[in-house]
């Protein structure tokens, strides 16, 4: 019998990680990034390796890799992020840490001697909090100086300071590169965060490309006023301009981008943010998204014309930061014909898709022949605590990592 992931492990693991960052207010779970929730997850996960006879550390962006040996072959390396979304959900990002943890023990239970060493990677901040996915981009030696230090979310917290706050040199991030030739294949698996396999009742997703995103944080600039005594008609109302906007998004989408095209306003600030006062500030959050680069620069130049407009209409001064740029990237043409090739031989109900998300594996396509599957979103939910995968499709989706892992493991992949 070909080796098997153990599902009761794998549930027992993923809700003892859970617990970091759980909220029993609203029952999600505020992991984020470089928080100190996020730590003492990254803490629990070295003990837990070192107490299952594994290599474990934590390189200086946060990232904790773990090891059955210490070979110096180049690896296989699987896994995905640690960190959540604010009131995220137990799946995303966490199954694919655990299920490369699984891999692992498989590994070193069966006494499997790989030609090419399995390692597993938790990386760091990967749901850009402050703009790009640091862990990942430190691995592909993707980080600057200027980016570590001038890092910030949209509440203008610094990187730096979150970073020191739980004991960390910010510019150790910057050794964190991956010697190249040292990882020969990454793998990762996740949750779909959509409900494409759901509804064609498919149990697996091979991912083949992954969609860009860029982020920008915006600020529409007018005049604070009395909320009673200043006529419709000579405000400067910053968020009547940010309304203006919202409602353009449509027709951007229907005459500059495709059907893979998104762009969303995720958080917004309102200045001086009193009821009986016109707000003179709008700060808000725009992500967009698509699988094609040059369609991504055209969504964002239809966006700076509107927002102009907008500006100039309602007597605003408009001014926006591009926190982070992630080209769309393809997956590994081998990696994706590997997973094919064993969830065909598995019986596993697959089919080939993109994703609309970013992800590690966008990174480690810089480095490494890198690919990734999915498994179903119940309803599609995600970054949410109603966020659900049925353990069913979490077997499956292990197991094929595990097939998969041990073919290129061996050399024949």
């Amino acid at each position: 019998m070909e080796p098997a992931v153990n599902l009761d492990r794998i549930k027992n693991t993923l809700l003892e990680l859970s617990h970091f960052g759980f909220s029993e207010s609203d029952l999600g779970i505020y992991r984020v990034g470089l928080s100190a929730a996020d730590m003492e997850a990254r803490r629990w996960l070295i003990d837990l390796m070192h107490k299952e006879g594994m290599h474990a550390r934590m390189d200086g962006a946060g990232n904790v890799f773990g090891r059955i040996d210490a070979s110096e072959a180049p690896t296989v390396t699987i896994g995905s992020h640690l960190d959540s979304v604010p009131a995220g959900g137990m799946f995303d990002g966490a199954l694919g840490v655990v299920a490369g943890l699984e891999v692992l023990r498989i590994f070193k239970e069966s006494e499997i001697q790989p030609r090419f060493p399995i390692e597993l990677v938790a990386t760091s901040e990967e749901e850009g909090r402050y703009g790009g996915m640091f862990g990942a981009q430190a691995i592909a030696g993707q980080l600057t100086p200027e980016f570590v230090l001038n890092a910030h979310d949209a509440d203008d917290n610094r990187l730096v300071d979150a970073m020191a706050a739980v004991g960390m040199d910010p510019m150790h991030a910057l050794a964190a590169r991956r010697r190249p030739g040292s990882m020969k294949a990454f793998l990762e698996l996740h949750i779909e965060q959509g409900p494409v396999l759901e509804k064609t009742g498919k149990t697996v997703g091979v991912v083949d490309s992954i969609s860009g995103v860029f982020k920008w944080i915006v600020r529409l600039i007018g005049k604070a006023d009395h909320a009673g005594t200043s006529p419709m008609n000579m405000r400067s109302d910053a968020f009547t301009g940010l309304a203006d906007f919202a409602h353009e998004i449509p027709r951007i989408i229907e005459e500059d981008g495709t059907d893979r095209s998104r762009l969303t306003v995720g958080k917004v600030e309102l200045k001086p943010g009193n009821p009986h006062t016109i707000p003179g500030e709008a700060i808000f959050t725009l992500v967009g998204r698509d699988s094609d680069e040059q369609v991504m620069h055209e969504l964002a130049q239809a966006c700076r014309k509107a927002l102009s407009a907008i500006a100039r209409r309602h007597n605003l001064m408009f001014e926006y930061e591009q926190t982070s740029w992630l080209s769309p990237v393809l997956c590994d043409v081998e990696i994706v014909e590997l997973f094919e090739r064993h969830a065909e031989r598995m019986g596993i109900a697959w089919q080939r898709m993109p994703s609309g998300a970013g992800h590690d594996t966008q990174f480690m396509t810089e480095i490494s022949k890198a690919g990734m599957i999915f498994v179903p979103s119940v309803g599609g939910v995600s970054h949410a605590p109603d966020e659900w995968t049925h353990w069913h499709d979490v077997e499956i989706g292990s197991n094929l990592l595990l097939q998969a892992a041990l073919e290129l493991s061996s050399g024949a992949g």
